[in-house]
């Protein structure tokens, strides 16, 4: 399991951005790390822009802002060219691969385009495209286990959305299975 990660979740209110973030930081809390949840948003929230930064850790955070990230999970195109120069270099930029007109092109950081709107529309749900980049992303980086995040959303989520939590779960192992086999595509390309 990936030990400490600095990450910067992004793109339009009403995305679940937030949500995203505070997911991330219950399961982690449940597993005994160190956690900083630090979002932001405009005042008008759904449409507007919002992110937060979450830090996991094994050690005590130190400060809960940072400025360069190990890993940016960014739904929307004003978010990447926001924060697309602020992943480190040998990081993780994952992105909701609808929204995204101009891709990143740099070459010293992991890219995943994740076609999570698409996925969750055929889920039936819109509304678990977030839960599909958290997989992809947890594939990548897996910092916490599914089975917290599943904990986790009971915490989050109101209690009128709980009959959602199996479908949740299924966009995350959707999200997962894409990370993966899109990982095994790119090795084989390596190999070559």
């Amino acid at each position: 399991m990936v030990q400490n990660q600095e990450i910067i979740i992004a793109g339009f209110g009403g995305q679940g951005v937030l949500s995203m973030g505070q997911i991330i930081s219950y399961s982690a809390m449940k597993e005994g790390k160190e956690v900083s949840w630090m979002p932001a948003y405009g005042p008008e929230m759904r449409g507007g822009t919002a992110n937060c930064i979450v830090i996991v850790s094994p050690k005590k955070v130190s400060s809960p802002i940072v400025t360069m990230f190990d890993s940016a999970i960014l739904l929307n195109q004003p978010s990447l060219d926001k924060f697309d120069a602020k992943v480190k270099p040998g990081g993780l930029l994952l992105c909701e691969q609808s929204t995204i007109i101009t891709p990143s092109v740099r070459t010293d950081i992991e890219i995943l385009m994740v076609p999570a709107t698409a996925e969750a529309v055929k889920m039936g749900k819109k509304q678990v495209a977030n839960m599909i980049l958290l997989g992809a992303f947890l594939e990548r980086r897996p910092i916490v286990s599914i089975s917290n995040i599943l904990l986790a959303l009971k915490e989050v989520l109101p209690e009128r959305h709980h009959h959602l939590i199996p479908l949740n779960e299924e966009a995350l192992y959707a999200g997962q299975r894409f990370a993966s086999s899109h990982m095994q595509s790119v090795q084989k390309e390596e190999v070559v």
